[in-house]
This record gives C-alpha cells, structure tokens and sequence, in this order.
C-alpha cells in the first residue's frame, strides 16, 4: 500500500495529490530545514478519530520554535482542523497523518531568517510500520555503530528532518544486518531509543525507560506510560546501560508509527522467553483499546474527525 490520497493541504488549501509539490531548489530539501509529527487516526465507532492531536500539534509547533521559526502561519487549534479537514477529504476512517512546517526562501542560504516557514499535511492508509507479524511475534534489534545525538550537537526534543540522517544510517545498518531494527546508545554510552521509537524495558515487574535528556519525549512514550501506572505498574525512567537490555525480562518499542511491539532478540540474544512478555502483551492491549475508543482514556485522547 503507498501513500498516494485524494489530497494533501498546502498551506491553507486542499491541494490534488500531483500537485502537492515544491521547487527543487527549497531550503529544506537541501539543508534539513524543516520539523513534522507522525500522527494516527483510529477506525472507531464514532468514526475516525485522531490519537492526541493537540499534543502531536504543540509538538509541531514547539519543534519549529526550536529550529528557529519566529513566526509561524498558523497556530495549534487552526493546525488541528486542517488535520481533520484533510482526512476528511480524503475518506479515510484510518490512516497515518504527516504535517511538515518546511522552511522557503529565494535565496538558498543557511539562515532561516532569509526565507520563511510554509506547511503541509499529508495523509495516507498505512498498515504496521513494523509488519502485521511483528504485533504478535515481536522483533529482532541490534544495538547501532552509530550514536545519538548530542543533546548540544543537534536538538533531541524537536523532529527536525535534518536530524534524521541519523536514525537513517542506523536503520539502514541494521536492515543490511538482518534486523528489523537498531537500537541507538547516547553519547554517554546509556541506551537512548531506536531510529523511531523510543523503548521500554521490563524486570521483575517492574517498568524502565531511559531518561529523557538525549530522547524524543515520544507521545506515543507518554501515553504508555500513563496507561503502565493506571494498570498498577512501577515505572522507573534512568539510565540505562545496554548490558540491562539483555538480561531484561522483557523489551518493548513505542511509537506512532510503530505503536506497541515487543523486541524479542538483541545482539543475537534472546530476551526473556524469547516471546511477547505479560507485561508487554497487557500494555499493548490497553492501548489497542484506547485508540479504538473503547477505554477511559479514550475520552481524553481521542479527536474524533467528524463533528
């Protein structure tokens, strides 16, 4: 399945799927000069409705505060039902929802001063990012030759496209490894997330996920976390060295994409049973609710598209 739709909104338009294009000669195709979300919207009985779309928008916005936009076209609530109206557009009752704030300027340059900022939002049915097998059986990851960035070198609380390059290089490494995914150690040498998921591990019934001083503070990560206590479970985030991973019970990734999927191998060692853990199978569940709109938190975390 591609992502081709109907329509992609351009800055303030629905604009027919061909068209939606910029000049070869845009800043941020060439120096990365550019943020974007990845956002879910979930088949419910109520019909389509976005997973926590305000907070994927207040990240938007705060990543290209971070980049350096002064001022941007449009605010939150205006992003928001631009997203609806796309999905709208299109038909879809689920689909994956990409908004990107791309920098344009006459005069290819490396400041963003001498241009301004420009937004799309795309929107596409896509399936499991990680593949339908990997919901049930989990993945096989490989802890990358590359490191994360530093928290000074390239700012990790922003999706900035240009930081991308990064998780790329490992991903690509691992995929030629034979793994499905790679996991990224900060520059201390701590565990720090995958190339687009941030990670949990389970020990003794208890849950940890690394600090969140060389990560993306993942919303798909919050919301774990919340529906983990809600659930009656301890969750610890600290350092975490990679020898732990091994010898963890149990090892998880989140992310929009992504979602929930269990990591069963890492380095050519079994994690645990070698299969999803109980943990990790009940976290998945409450949050397969959750985004179907069918558990208490739904109410609070699901937009629904159409009034």
């Amino acid at each position: 399945m591609g992502i081709e739709s109907k329509y992609i909104w351009m800055n303030g338009q629905l604009v027919e799927y061909e068209k939606a294009t910029v000049h070869f000669l845009n800043t941020a195709l060439h120096y990365g000069l550019g943020v974007f979300e990845g956002i879910r919207c979930y088949s419910t009985e109520r019909g389509p409705a976005v997973f926590r779309l305000r907070e994927h928008m207040e990240r938007l916005v705060n990543s290209a505060k971070i980049l350096g936009f002064r001022d941007l076209p449009y605010n939150v609530n205006e992003l928001m039902e631009a997203t609806k109206e796309t999905i709208r557009a299109n038909g879809f009752q689920a689909c994956y929802i990409r908004p990107l704030i791309y920098h344009h300027s006459p005069n290819p340059n490396l400041n963003l001063d001498s241009g301004y900022p420009m937004v799309g939002i795309a929107a596409w049915e896509w399936g499991a990012y990680l593949g339908d097998e990997a919901m049930e059986k989990g993945i096989r990851a490989n802890i990358a030759s590359f490191t994360r960035h530093h928290v000074n070198i390239s700012m990790t609380k922003a999706k900035i496209t240009g930081n991308y390059s990064n998780s790329v290089l490992a991903k690509t490494e691992s995929a030629r490894l034979g793994f499905d995914e790679a996991i990224m150690l900060d520059p201390q040498g701590y565990v720090a997330e995958c190339t687009g998921e941030n990670l949990f591990l389970v020990r003794r019934g208890v849950v940890y996920s690394p600090h969140t001083a060389a990560i993306l503070e993942g919303i798909t990560r919050d919301s774990v976390i919340v529906l983990a206590k809600d659930m009656g479970y301890e969750v610890r985030e600290e350092p975490i060295g990679r020898d732990q991973l091994y010898i963890a019970d149990e090892v998880f990734v989140t992310g929009t994409a992504a979602e929930l999927v269990a990591v069963t191998e890492i380095d050519f060692r079994v994690i645990g049973s070698g299969k999803m853990g109980p943990v990790t199978r009940s976290i998945q569940k409450a949050f397969h609710e959750t985004v179907r709109g069918k558990h208490p938190r739904s109410a609070e975390w699901l937009d629904y598209v159409n009034p």
